[in-house]
């Protein structure tokens, strides 16, 4: 019989992949990882500061030592803190330094979870590894999962082609209303355990008070992009994102106003209260560190520029240098540091990263 490791998160996701695997005839042991130190928050520099907000993590293995001990499985505990810090928290920042919207899980399944995580798959003798991921591998190609509202392809798209040989993902063909009900079915304690939303190192706290452990608020001027004239003071340029109308705190204009690009030598963020097409609406953009998990290459095929979004239909040009340039219909909010994922039908080709959009070849100076 093959062995598989399934990576357990203490949530039904994997646990209800778990219980399928072994119902399968795998011999199955689960890996749980750790992946950040919940108890501190340290500053920019690393040093440690207090955090009094209470530990999902611990919560979340013992969980997953419940339906491991359910299912009668072993359950293996491995730390990739100084990993995660290193390959994925450390990318996160500097992104916002750069003023771009990063996506840290991208590059958690990148480098942590299709990577450190398969390393210690091997170690502990596993024929396949295996993930609670909304995702069907066929024939060697990534295809979403069946349930079009859960399917986390997109996630998965900066993974090699040779990273997810022996993967499983045993829950790509059910939807999560079959997942609930299977695990229900299995007593699983998790059953009806809430989903985790967000970004997973800072879970139910705030976005703003986590980040200024890390970096520094660096107010500047609000300017209405159509008057060129202040209409507020914004508390540091990374705590917004393009096309962002709530939060912005400008008194009796604050609903009608968005976001619509930043300047980050001058630290200015730039809104407007005119019709979002006119400063939204892109046509192409330039895509970097691009992944092919296919072999193939098409000129025309879909794309998302964010998670859950419609496919839209893209013509791409491949640059010498490997970079890609993808034209699209007058689509809203396309914003650098964002992932864009190609598709083909059903099958997921890969992505890279938005560097920069452009509206009818020109890139825009505000943006």
């Amino acid at each position: 019989m093959k062995k598989v490791i399934i990576g357990m998160s203490g949530g039904v996701d994997s646990a209800v992949a778990a219980y399928l695997l072994k119902k399968e005839g795998y011999i199955v042991e689960g890996l749980f990882m750790r992946n950040w130190d919940s108890s501190i928050n340290n500053d920019i520099n690393g040093n440690p500061t207090l955090n009094n907000d209470i530990c999902t993590q611990e919560e979340d293995y013992n969980d997953a030592l419940k339906v491991c001990e359910t299912l009668n499985i072993k359950l293996h505990r491995i730390d990739f803190v100084k990993e995660y810090w290193d390959y994925v928290f450390k990318y996160f920042l500097d992104e916002l330094k750069k003023g771009r919207t990063p996506n840290p899980d991208i590059m958690c399944n990148k480098y942590i979870k299709f990577d450190m995580f398969k390393k210690e798959a091997d170690r502990l003798g596993a024929d396949y590894i295996a993930t609670g991921h909304y995702a069907r591998i066929i024939d060697g190609k990534l295809y979403k999962g069946i349930d079009t509202n859960k399917d986390q392809t997109y996630f998965l798209s900066q993974v090699s082609k040779d990273q997810l040989s022996n993967v499983l993902f045993p829950i790509g063909n059910y939807t999560k209303d079959i997942v609930r009900k299977i695990a229900n079915e299995q007593n699983l304690v998790v059953a009806n355990k809430k989903d985790s939303t967000g970004i997973c190192f800072i879970g139910e706290r705030n976005f703003k008070e986590f980040l200024t452990n890390y970096l520094p608020n660096q107010k500047g001027d609000i300017i209405d992009i159509d008057t060129n004239k202040k209409v507020g003071e914004h508390i540091g340029l990374m705590y917004y994102t393009i096309g962002q109308r709530r939060g912005l705190d400008i008194g009796g204009n604050d609903k009608r106003l968005y976001v619509v690009g930043k300047d980050l030598n001058k630290n200015i963020l730039y809104v407007s209260l005119g019709d979002d097409t006119k400063y939204l609406q892109t046509t192409e953009a330039l895509i970097e560190d691009v992944n092919f998990i296919s072999d193939k290459r098409p000129t025309n095929c879909k794309a998302k520029f964010r998670y859950r979004q419609n496919d839209i239909d893209v013509d791409i040009e491949y640059l010498k240098d490997g970079n890609l340039i993808v034209k699209y219909d007058n689509i809203k909010s396309v914003t650098p540091g964002q992932a864009c994922v190609l598709y083909l039908d059903d099958e997921c080709l890969g992505g890279g990263i938005i560097k920069e959009v452009r509206k009818n070849g020109k890139k825009l100076w505000y943006l």
